[in-house]
């Protein structure tokens, strides 16, 4: 079976309200069972510069000061997820950003209410590259073949 294709990388945080409520284990449950292939995984403490780069667009807007102390108030989890279509599937299932309006089914839809939404995930494959180099190094991102793989990407294996 060939596997080319397969190799999107993506990055989503378990944000601090995430680690504090104990669903880090949940979260990547939830990575797995859609089936994409978990690459790299570590807890860190977020410094100022790594979050003036991670939140650039950000920096200069009012609300900042409080996002970066809310994402400095405990260490994150950061997962590097790999799959056909990563950033799509991750984005579809953590759901949008406003975790109220969510749709229920999706981590903030299930997991979180209102500014606090458990998690961020790359918003495009262009960002996601940049993310993946801002929070692990070359040797943090694991290859290995994962046997599930033939079971999870038949259909598309199928059509080709």
């Amino acid at each position: 079976m060939n596997f080319e294709g397969l190799h999107e990388k993506t990055i989503l945080i378990v944000k601090p309200d995430g680690v504090q409520r104990g669903l880090v284990g949940e979260v990547t449950k939830r990575l797995e069972t859609k089936g994409l292939k978990i690459v790299g995984l570590k807890m860190m403490h977020l410094s100022e510069e790594k979050l003036r780069e991670h939140y650039a667009h950000h920096v200069e807007k009012p609300f900042y000061p409080g996002l970066e102390a809310f994402m400095r108030s405990c260490p994150v989890t950061v997962i590097c997820a790999e799959g056909m279509g990563a950033v799509a599937s991750v984005r579809l299932i953590a759901g949008i950003t406003h975790a109220g309006e969510a749709d229920a089914g999706t981590m903030r839809g299930d997991l979180a209410m209102g500014f606090a939404n458990v998690v961020h995930c790359s918003d495009s494959i262009e960002t996601a590259k940049d993310e993946v180099v801002r929070f692990f190094e070359p040797h943090e991102i694991f290859e290995y073949n994962k046997s599930d793989w033939m079971h999870v990407y038949m259909e598309e294996e199928r059509n080709k």
